[in-house]
């Protein structure tokens, strides 16, 4: 079950698909990162986990979890529980809260030679097939991640190919069965083999502050159990 997070717009749920990609924000990831914390004896939290309404992650939710589980504010320093560990952000045993997905809005054949997106930097090898997907450098996908990283739908991981658009990306599937509404996983768990924002951070040279944040302030953001 989700809720839509105040301020951030949100369809009637059980209305259907979405188009416009959705940031859901786990309430239970972020508890069981701060679970994990305390576990390991930090009982307070660095005031940079609410920097950026929380790296765009709802500064109200995570201070909810925060009371809820004890903890109490503190300095900065290695002994506090920081954001990137609170919110699992491209931080090694932790479970990442943000899951940004997008939507399928139309599958097409592309022939060898031909171009996608801007100035056709792509261009097909040989025969192939394409979906366009909803979410662009307008919600946080920096348009240098087109040609280096995957978008997963249905279990199965695609290449964005071309250049990242503003609403939109382009995505090589082959001989795969994708239809118009299949979802988009953008954002996932690395545990769960699912395309990730440590991906992203590689292939960037960017801090995973730098990329979650507006990702989590510009999509439809939702809170998800």
């Amino acid at each position: 079950m989700s809720s839509a997070i105040p301020g951030h717009d949100m369809s009637t749920p059980g209305s259907g698909p979405r188009s416009a990609p959705v940031a859901r924000i786990s309430r239970s990831a972020v508890t069981a990162n701060a679970r994990a914390a305390r576990a390991r004896g930090i009982h307070s939290f660095s005031p940079s986990v609410f920097d950026a309404d929380a790296w765009g992650h709802g500064a109200a939710l995570v201070q909810s979890v925060l009371a809820a589980e004890g903890l109490t504010p503190g300095d900065a320093g290695g002994g506090s529980l920081g954001a990137r560990e609170l919110l699992g952000v491209a931080h090694p045993d932790t479970t990442p809260a943000l899951r940004l997905t997008g939507c399928v809005l139309s599958v097409k054949d592309l022939r060898a030679g031909e171009g996608v997106s801007y100035g056709f930097a792509f261009r097909a090898p040989s025969d192939t097939r394409v979906a366009l997907v909803t979410g662009g450098y307008a919600q946080g996908i920096v348009r240098s991640l087109g040609g280096v990283v995957d978008v997963a739908i249905a279990g199965q991981r695609h290449p964005i190919v071309g250049r990242v658009a503003m609403d939109v990306c382009v995505v090589e599937i082959r001989d795969a069965v994708v239809r118009r509404g299949d979802e988009a996983l953008f954002l996932g768990d690395p545990a769960k083999g699912e395309p990730s924002l440590a991906d992203w951070v590689r292939v960037t040279g960017l801090r995973g502050s730098e990329l979650i944040t507006p990702v989590g302030l510009r999509a439809i953001r939702e809170e998800a159990e």
